[in-house]
């Protein structure tokens, strides 16, 4: 049995929730020779699920791979990925003001879904989790979303919102995994750390 995890997550949101838990873990984040931001690239016409699962799977080797090069000691790793898709379209993080506009006025007054992939290793024990939730937005108004992109919470964030911060005025509905929608759901990532012999 462990009661510390390492959480390789740069994400604030993921180690809020984390906290809730009441677990104990240390972050574990690329080192400066790493190219994080090359593992989310989209493969072509990859499909949602596809594209979170196999991103979060190569986050998780990444992650056990520095843990071994820096020689700390053994415990379980956690993974997650979060993204947004409107029908088969992914809607990452946006790359500059225009694009989280873009993004938002294709989700105003849209259902889309919210993908959360979550992995663990220890030792040889790999398990993997996908939490799949929708949420619609009322339409808004060119200015209402020129508004948020200004605020600046849009930025690094999948699909340019934040279901925790501002954007909740612009959610009329939402079915699933809130925890999920955050960036770590909650039922499932329970789940695998007790598979792996976290206490929970």
């Amino acid at each position: 049995m462990s009661d510390f995890i390492y959480l390789a997550s740069q994400s604030p949101r993921r180690a809020q929730l984390l906290e809730q838990l009441g677990l104990s873990f240390k972050r574990l984040l690329p080192d400066p020779s790493e190219d994080a931001e090359a593992l989310e690239v989209v493969h072509g016409a990859e499909a949602p699920a596809t594209y979170v699962k196999r991103v979060t799977r190569l986050k998780l080797q990444a992650a056990v791979a520095r843990l071994q090069r820096q020689g700390l000691p053994a415990a379980p790793v956690l993974c997650s990925d979060t993204t947004v898709a409107l029908g088969r379209t992914i809607l990452g993080k946006p790359s500059s003001d225009a694009d989280a506009i873009r993004m938002l006025t294709l989700l105003s007054g849209a259902t889309h879904r919210v993908l959360t992939a979550v992995a663990v290793q220890h030792g040889k024990k790999t398990f993997e989790a996908l939490s799949i939730s929708s949420v619609t937005f009322s339409a808004m108004t060119r200015s209402q979303i020129k508004a948020y992109v200004a605020s600046g919470e849009p930025m690094g964030k999948a699909g340019a919102y934040a279901v925790q911060g501002r954007a909740a005025v612009h959610i009329t509905r939402i079915s699933g995994s809130y925890s999920g929608i955050m960036g770590l759901p909650l039922h499932e990532t329970s789940l695998l750390l007790r598979a792996v012999g976290v206490k929970i």
